[in-house]
C-alpha cells in the first residue's frame, strides 16, 4: 500500500491503528494513487444481518380478532414475536369522524391497501383523501389519522402493514382496541382531537 499510495508504512500503520487521521492533501493523493473516488475512502463496512429464517403463514381462520364499533381487526402471523411489521385485515364500518372518535397517533409507520369498497382518510396535516378498490396509502403513524368508510358503501376491506422499531408496537394497538369499545357521543360533531397511542400501563 506504501508503494502504491507514495505514503510512509508508519504513517499507514497509524492511521490503520486509529492513531492519525489523514489531512485532505493526503487523503487526495492516496484517491489518485489507488484511482478510487475519494467518498469510497469514507464508506461504511456493510453489516451482514443474521438470517432468522422466521416464516408464517397468515390464514384468516388462524387470525387474532378483535371487534370493535368502528372496526373488525384481524391481526394476523400472531406467533411471532417482536415483529418488525404487524399486518393486519381490517373491515371498516365507522362512516364519519364523529362515529370515530379522535384521530389516532402511534410510533412508526403504516401502508394501508384497500381491497373492498372505499374509504376515506382523515389526516392531522393534509386534507382527506378518497381511496378506491386497488388503491393504497403510506403515512407517517405520528401523525393524526383516521380511517372511515366512504358514504357510498356500508363497508370496506383494508389491509394495513404497521412498522415499528417500537416492539410495543402491538401491545399499543391492542389497546386502542380497549379505548374504542366505549363510543362516542354521537350528539354532535366533535372537535377533531388526536389520541396518542404509548405503551400500556403494566
Amino acid at each position: 500500500m506504501s508503494e502504491h499510495s507514495g505514503i510512509p508504512v508508519s504513517t499507514l500503520s497509524k492511521v490503520e491503528n486509529d492513531r492519525l487521521t489523514l489531512t485532505y492533501d493526503k487523503l487526495a493523493q492516496l484517491s489518485q494513487k489507488l484511482q478510487i473516488p475519494i467518498s469510497d475512502l469514507f464508506a461504511e463496512t456493510e453489516t451482514v444481518e443474521a438470517i432468522t429464517a422466521r416464516r408464517s403463514i397468515g390464514r384468516l381462520e388462524d387470525a387474532v380478532r378483535v371487534t370493535t364499533p368502528n372496526y373488525d381487526y384481524y391481526y394476523l402471523c400472531t406467533e411471532l414475536r417482536r415483529k418488525r411489521m404487524v399486518p393486519v385485515l381490517t373491515r371498516i364500518r365507522a362512516k364519519s369522524l364523529s362515529e370515530f372518535g379522535d384521530l389516532v397517533s402511534h410510533a412508526g409507520e403504516e401502508y394501508i391497501h384497500v381491497l373492498e369498497g372505499t374509504i376515506v382518510v382523515h389526516t392531522e396535516f393534509y386534507d382527506t383523501v378518497t381511496l378506491k378498490t386497488g388503491e393504497a396509502i403510506y403515512i407517517d403513524s405520528n401523525m393524526g389519522h383516521a380511517y372511515v368508510a366512504a358514504a357510498d358503501c356500508d363497508e370496506a376491506l383494508v389491509l394495513g402493514v404497521c412498522s415499528s422499531e417500537d416492539e410495543t408496537l402491538m401491545s399499543s394497538l391492542m389497546h386502542m382496541h380497549e379505548m374504542d369499545l366505549a363510543p362516542p357521543d354521537l350528539a354532535e360533531e366533535p372537535e377533531t382531537r388526536v389520541r396518542h397511542l404509548r405503551r400500556p400501563a403494566a
